[in-house]
């Protein structure tokens, strides 16, 4: 028996000259990889890593109690510069993910990383994610606009359709971080990974391409410089410019 139109999942897309249900036609050209290039912004520069930024990635994260920003991830922290230098090494030699080192301009030195990773062209997928920012980084005006960068790059720049977001479902400042950029939360998948021998239940959020004009405007709005007193604050946070 085929279903009734009544009887679908509320909130899937469907052709409704089809039957049995399927969903909408889209555009199938795969998408490209994200090249190697830099990006530029106004607080803060993205750049290919390289194993150059490792001595300024290991100085910038000194300081920091092993169970800060490293927990959630699958590495770290590095002891040496050299455990640094390996990492980044092998971490710059790959293509997913497509790793960048964030320079703010405010410090001028490389203070952390982000990437581009999971992609898949033919589905027009592809996940913002491995973000790595050091302490003097973290909730700033140029953390903000590094994300941005990435997003725009691959929604407007490359075409995809669907960007992901998945972290750690106890890493609240990640499922923080997703919500006040305009991710959805989509679910959590239960006991799907072992990091650092650990079980990790991974929270998944999702932003699509009919969703990313609004998104794109309120991050830009809150990013303008006409936002930003002298203090280096922002006159307005960010959920004040969603629609």
């Amino acid at each position: 028996m085929l279903p009734a139109m009544q009887d679908l999942p509320p909130g899937i897309p469907v052709d409704p000259d089809t039957n049995p249900p399927v969903g909408p036609k889209v555009d199938a050209t795969p998408r490209p990889l994200p090249p190697r290039m830099p990006h530029r912004g106004a607080s803060v520069d993205l750049e290919p890593l390289h194993v150059r930024h490792a001595t300024e990635l290991f100085h910038a994260a000194q300081g920091e109690p092993a169970e800060g920003s490293w927990a959630y991830l699958g590495y770290g922290p590095f002891a040496t510069e050299a455990a640094m230098r390996a990492h980044v090494g092998a971490m710059a030699a790959t293509h997913d993910p497509m790793a960048w080192a964030v320079r703010p301009h405010r410090t001028g030195t490389a203070d952390g990383w982000l990437t581009l990773m999971e992609m898949f062209p033919g589905h027009a997928h592809i996940e913002l994610g491995n973000i790595w920012f050091s302490p003097r980084m973290q909730r700033s005006r140029a953390a903000t606009e590094a994300m941005f960068l990435l997003m725009r790059h691959a929604m407007d720049d490359l075409g995809y359709r669907r960007l992901t977001w998945k972290c750690n479902a106890l890493n609240m400042p990640s499922r923080r971080a997703a919500e006040r950029l305009g991710f959805t939360y989509e679910g959590t998948l239960r006991n799907v990974l072992v990091v650092k021998g650990r079980r990790r239940d991974t929270a998944w959020f999702s932003m699509l391409d009919d969703e990313w004009p609004s998104r794109r405007e309120a991050t830009a709005g809150w990013l303008d410089a006409a936002n930003w007193g002298a203090d280096g604050r922002p006159k307005q946070s960010l959920s004040a410019f969603r629609v």
